[in-house]
């Protein structure tokens, strides 16, 4: 996985790549999963493209990232 994060006033934006996602549901369970993560302070999840956009404040944990997605019923690719 090779790291793509921005720093920008003490947030963190990374984007990661999740398989499965075929709509507006799945963009939401991804997503809801995704925020219960402490510091997440925003996602957006794009089924089209398959790519979830998430700003924290502070780098996360990808085990975590991984286990939420997981929850929601897809599967983390990686990072983009």
């Amino acid at each position: 996985m090779t790291a793509q994060t921005d720093t920008t006033q003490d947030s963190v934006t990374t984007v990661y790549k999740v398989s499965g996602m075929s709509c507006g549901h799945c963009e939401g369970a991804v997503s809801g999963e995704i925020s219960e993560i402490a510091g997440v302070t925003s996602v957006q999840a794009v089924a089209a493209t398959g790519e979830v956009t998430v700003v924290s404040g502070a780098p996360l944990d990808d085990a975590a990232v991984r286990a939420a997605v997981d929850e929601a019923g897809f599967e983390l690719v990686g990072r983009v």
